[in-house]
């Protein structure tokens, strides 16, 4: 099947999506384009003056800078942003979720932790505190190659999860330190990990023993923590790590998968290097799946707030109480002050890559991405890294810049993680695997090895956007039951765990 020369995405819109290079003088409805259209971008179906709204998904997407004639591009050229002012309705469009009866879920091949908890995949992990413990953390994983590993087929690897700050900030009380802090809780307690180490420096002003006083967490078999100063050096420090990992391996292989239901997983709604397309083919479908897995009493945690400027209206009339609706504005006003303070624009987005691809604003971008949260009520708002507890659709706070976006809903307990992209990615993460879906079929045959998914067939016809959504949906419980994902396959996910940097550096 062949697509149509351009996507009409709603009977208000003044503008369509070219879907692939139209030369001047191409018919569009009522006109013809005046240049040459870039696939994915935009073309006027009708005169916009100069001040004018410009439409796309029903939605207003910037103003017109300039007098737009009938058939030119839309773009950066002739588009301009502007902060948002809505009335805000909370819960005006919910849509309850047809339940699928316990008797008839599906379930995955996950493992059951003594706290309950469910993890698809079983990591020893090294946790550091501050940059400063770094290199012992990965000197104690890379000891650890596939020739030792071989002894314990049930463990899926040693990895180090270092970061660039834990010292130089403020501490307790201040929004950086106690993010920091959930992160380290989060993965400590993350259900894919079944053993941990925690390395700080001793000195630094992340203390493991507050996070420990903090969070109840006991030391064991399989949670151990140590202080290079304290340890006495370097080597030593590697030498006891590599000794409390070999302790651990034994224990961790002990792990067996078992039946458990699909309730228990928890997604990491995800977009990068996004297109026109996004919004149009992968996010609607990865949306579509995120019903499904409500529908099961499973999580979707979308995130990226400045992603979801001026979308946010839309999510709010989906929360089921004012006061998540609440929350969520809360974000909104919390992110216009601190772009602000930082004399930078919530427009900042879309990226360079972003606008080739066809984005113009960051009101169309965020239009486009909030789609992977599907239609299901918005059950929950949560700060970065915060545990994600409630059921069904979620929303976690956290910046746009996808590996500390990703960190903050792993810590929050999501073990899937489901990417959308259109101009490519190479992003994996650990503990949680990233499953990776194609906006469209021209980059997913450039880079096949690299996605797990194409949607860029729901443009040709040849499938529907709830067929794509079924099968990213069936997609995740294959996953989760251990079956590698790309990024896996290519061994990505041991330089993305980035904690969000809140605040000054000191």
């Amino acid at each position: 099947m062949t697509a149509p020369l351009f996507a009409r995405l709603d009977p208000s819109d003044n503008v369509v999506t070219a879907t692939r290079a139209l030369e001047a003088g191409t018919p569009v409805e009522d006109t013809a384009t005046t240049t040459m259209i870039p696939s994915g971008h935009k073309i006027a179906t009708r005169d916009i003056p100069e001040g004018g709204e410009i439409r796309k998904y029903a939605q207003l997407i910037g103003y017109a800078s300039q007098d737009i004639a009938a058939g030119e591009h839309v773009h950066t050229q002739n588009t301009e942003f502007r902060n948002t002012d809505v009335a805000y309705e909370f819960g005006t469009d919910l849509r309850p979720v047809a339940m699928v009866p316990e008797d008839q879920r599906d379930t995955f091949m996950g493992y059951r932790r003594e706290n309950g908890a469910v993890g698809t995949r079983n990591y020893i992990a090294i946790v550091t505190s501050v940059n400063c413990s770094a290199t012992a953390a990965r000197r104690i994983a890379d000891h650890f190659g596939p020739e030792e590993l071989a002894q314990y087929p049930n463990v899926d690897g040693v990895v180090a999860f270092v970061h660039g700050t834990g010292c130089g900030m403020a501490g307790q009380g201040s929004d950086g330190f106690e993010a920091l802090q959930r992160v380290m809780w989060g993965y400590a307690r993350h259900p894919n990990n079944a053993g941990v180490i925690m390395v700080g420096l001793g000195c630094e002003m992340n203390q493991i023993d507050w996070l420990l006083e903090a969070y109840g967490l006991k030391q064991g078999p399989l949670f151990q923590t140590m202080n290079i100063q304290g340890v006495a050096g370097l080597r030593k420090t590697v030498e006891l790590g590599i000794e409390k990992v070999r302790a651990m391996l034994p224990l961790a292989n002990e792990a067996r998968r078992t039946p458990c239901p699909a309730s228990e997983l928890k997604v990491a709604l995800q977009c990068g290097g996004s297109d026109a397309w996004s919004g149009i083919t992968a996010n609607p479908a990865l949306g579509h799946a995120c019903d499904l897995l409500a529908a099961q009493g499973g999580t979707g945690v979308l995130a990226e707030t400045p992603e979801i400027y001026g979308a946010e209206h839309l999510l709010t009339r989906r929360a089921v109480s004012p006061q998540v609706g609440e929350k969520l504005v809360g974000l909104i006003r919390w992110w216009e002050d601190y772009t602000h303070r930082n004399k930078g624009s919530m427009d900042n987005n879309p990226s360079p890559g972003n606008k080739k691809g066809g984005l113009t604003t960051i009101l169309e971008k965020s239009l486009g991405a909030a789609a992977k949260g599907g239609t299901s009520p918005l059950t929950g708002v949560y700060k970065y890294a915060e545990p994600v507890t409630a059921r069904g659709f979620t929303f976690m706070d956290s910046p746009g810049y996808d590996p500390a976006s990703v960190t903050g809903q792993i810590a929050g307990g999501c073990n899937l993680v489901c990417f959308t992209t259109g101009r490519g990615s190479a992003f994996g993460s650990k503990p949680a695997p990233t499953i990776k879906v194609a906006t469209n079929s021209e980059m997913y045959g450039r880079m096949t090895e690299d996605m797990d998914v194409n949607a860029g067939d729901i443009l040709t016809g040849a499938t529907t956007v709830e067929e794509k959504g079924r099968e990213i949906y069936e997609l995740f419980l294959r996953v989760a039951s251990g079956e590698a994902s790309k990024s896996e396959a290519q061994g990505l996910g041991d330089y993305e765990f980035v904690p969000w940097q809140i605040g000054a550096v000191m």
